[in-house]
């Protein structure tokens, strides 16, 4: 069953989308991927091919209506339709409220917030996502997403948005049997990860290493979480024994977030 599936997996060139990608890929799912450089794009496919994985995919900003819809297209045609959407494209962002510029507010949200209803929309229309048990919205948001993040309004309202999004769809397309959900990673030790943490560095006047130990103390289980972690969790939620789960927003996080 799980080899006659599609899916769709954005900003999947590293960390947790690259994860995602491979654990989608190993199950036999189809897999067809997208970030903004088509260089990195193409490189990953091929890494991906080279493992006997059934991947393809080309450049996206999913900033852009019309490029979201092209891809969306590109991935009808070459695989039929689309099963399985996994919106994990984003950015972090923020610094000081007060100095944000327009130019950062709006692209944080324009990655974060609105490129999860451009692709979620082309899905279900041009993707031909249909009614039943096999379709699967599932949407990278964060603890963030739940709770403030000191110097990160833009991230944390956009992944906020997110959570309303996926709890708000999920609901609409519960009768169709299409599940949507979040799944809300913590700290995750990513390209993203070190580059916050510089920022925070410069924020604070401190070391990037000194980042690292402020923020594993905040984390229950004393670590960040790995992208094979999160990836896993988006790998049980297009299982058949998930079709009951939707509109929900589950953590990965070493209990990071508690609700």
């Amino acid at each position: 069953m799980m080899a006659d599936r599609v899916a769709v997996v954005t900003g999947a060139t590293s960390g947790i989308g690259l994860a995602v990608t491979k654990v989608l890929a190993e199950q036999g799912i189809k897999v067809f991927i997208c970030a903004r450089n088509k260089d990195r794009v193409a490189q990953t496919v091929a890494d991906l091919r080279a493992k006997d994985l059934d991947v393809d995919g080309g450049p996206c900003d999913v900033r852009s209506a019309a490029d979201v819809r092209s891809f969306v297209q590109a991935a009808v045609d070459r695989f039929g339709r689309i099963d399985i959407l996994v919106n994990n494209a984003g950015r972090s962002g923020g610094g000081v409220t007060a100095q944000i510029t327009d130019d950062l507010w709006f692209d944080v949200i324009d990655t974060n917030l609105n490129s999860v209803f451009l692709v979620t929309r082309e899905t279900l229309t041009t993707g031909k996502m249909l009614a039943g048990e096999t379709g699967r919205v599932i949407n990278i948001a964060s603890t963030g997403g739940k709770q403030g993040v000191v110097l990160g309004a833009p991230y944390s309202a956009s992944k906020h948005g997110v959570v309303g999004f996926t709890k708000a769809l999920g609901l609409e397309l519960a009768k169709t049997g299409i599940t949507v959900n979040a799944v809300c990673p913590g700290y995750v030790e990513t390209p993203m990860a070190s580059r916050v943490r510089q920022g925070y560095a410069a924020a604070w006047d401190t070391s990037e290493d000194d980042v690292l130990e402020r923020f594993n103390a905040k984390i229950p289980l004393g670590r960040y979480s790995t992208p094979e972690e999160v990836a896993a969790l988006v790998g049980y939620l297009v299982q058949p024994t998930a079709a009951s789960i939707t509109a929900q927003a589950i953590n990965v996080c070493g209990g990071l977030g508690n609700y």
